[in-house]
């Protein structure tokens, strides 16, 4: 018994040794191997250590080095080959840029165009209304004779001489209309026409209503003052804008709008426009607008229908207009200039309203007025794709 008691103290002090020696063991996860240039990864001494043989020097597997740089060797290759091929499919092609709506210089904006003929409208409507009020203070001839001109003291009356200038200014501006109708930016040159009749017309009101002046000549005959009568000039008004103004249609049979000539508006910014806007290969065409206009300006003094005073303001204002316009719609650096004069006129917000997105000159290029449908091009396509090789690689 006492031997099996000693036996039995013996275990259990062993089962409590045991368990107080309790070893905790920590397994650290190995850190990547770090790539080099060359493809090999380089060999961590803490990997090769471990808990079995402590003082062991980490080796490096020289054939695990191989097959790890061969296979980013590889990839590689694969990469630069499908680059290369790449390259090769589409090295004869070449992009050639077209630009498209949202990149276009010259917009239509059609809208503007019709505010611009509102405008037109307005003012030569106003001015056969000016004409109406202004007849009523034309002084008689008889009281008040023509004031003296030095054109008129060399120079006798031809009675068909008018005739010649209104036949003159109506195939001018039907030449002008024919060709503004086939220009390619006909909405640019629209506005810009109808801007410039409205402003020109609108300052003949202000001239002819501050300054009346008698009539030039002997041989006018006016029609009889209405006074008061409103009815009479509502209708006089209706027949001067059905008959265009002119006296070869018996519409204008009133006195007063001498300062300045509208005739000489007319043959002169009609010329200007197609000289303007026309090829310079048409040398001919020109010049026999110029004729047409000049013979027309002429023929207003020599059938004494107006003061020489009355052209020389019509032709100074109506040529200065178009061209300070012109110059400054042509020249994009002058429009936000701090020192451009030419942008203190009172018509430069309707200039920058018309012209905003004009950011070029308007070239001189025809085309037809109704697009024909086999014409047309594909306006989403900005590439084109041009061949260099027939037998280049698909």
């Amino acid at each position: 018994m006492a031997a099996t008691e000693l036996m039995l103290q013996d275990d259990e002090r062993q089962t409590e040794g045991n368990s107080l020696l309790d070893v905790s063991v920590t397994i650290e996860p190995l850190p990547p191997p770090h790539i080099i240039p060359n493809g090999n990864a380089r060999c961590n001494p803490s990997s090769a250590t471990t808990d079995h043989a402590p003082n062991t020097k980490p080796k490096c597997n020289h054939d695990d080095r191989q097959d790890g740089g061969s296979s980013v060797t590889s990839k590689s290759s694969r990469l630069i080959r499908s680059l290369s091929n790449g390259l090769r499919r589409h090295h004869n092609y070449v992009k050639i840029p077209i630009p498209d709506g949202r990149g276009n210089r010259l917009p239509r904006e059609w809208w503007k165009t019709g505010v611009a003929f509102v405008y037109a409208l307005f003012n030569l409507v106003l001015t056969t209304v000016i004409i109406t009020v202004v007849h009523e203070r034309v002084p008689d001839k008889s009281v008040s004779p023509p004031l003296p001109d030095k054109f008129f003291d060399y120079v006798e009356r031809v009675p068909w001489a008018f005739t010649v200038t209104e036949v003159n200014g109506m195939v001018l501006v039907g030449l002008w209309f024919i060709q503004w109708l086939f220009l390619k930016h006909k909405s640019i040159i629209g506005r810009r026409c109808f801007f410039m009749i409205g402003t020109l017309y609108l300052y003949r009101c202000v001239t002819m209503y501050i300054t009346t002046l008698p009539v030039p000549g002997q041989h006018f005959t006016c029609a009889p003052k209405l006074y008061g009568d409103s009815e009479r000039k509502v209708w006089r008004i209706l027949r001067l804008i059905s008959g265009g103004g002119l006296s070869i249609t018996g519409s204008h049979l009133m006195c007063g709008d001498f300062l300045y000539s509208g005739h000489t508006v007319t043959l002169t910014l009609a010329y200007l426009f197609i000289q303007e806007y026309s090829p310079k290969k048409m040398r001919w065409y020109v010049v026999l607008c110029w004729l047409l206009s000049a013979v027309g300006i002429v023929c207003i003094l020599i059938g004494h229908e107006h003061y020489s005073i009355d052209v020389v303001i019509a032709y100074f204002v109506t040529s200065r207009l178009f061209w300070w316009y012109h110059t400054m719609a042509n020249t994009k650096a002058l429009r936000g200039a701090p020192n451009n004069y030419l942008s203190r006129t009172w018509w430069n917000p309707i200039f920058n309203f018309l012209e905003s997105n004009v950011t070029t000159p308007v070239p001189c290029v025809f085309s037809w007025p109704i697009s024909l449908p086999w014409c047309n091009t594909n306006p989403c396509e900005q590439y084109s794709m041009v061949e260099g090789d027939a037998n280049r690689d698909e």
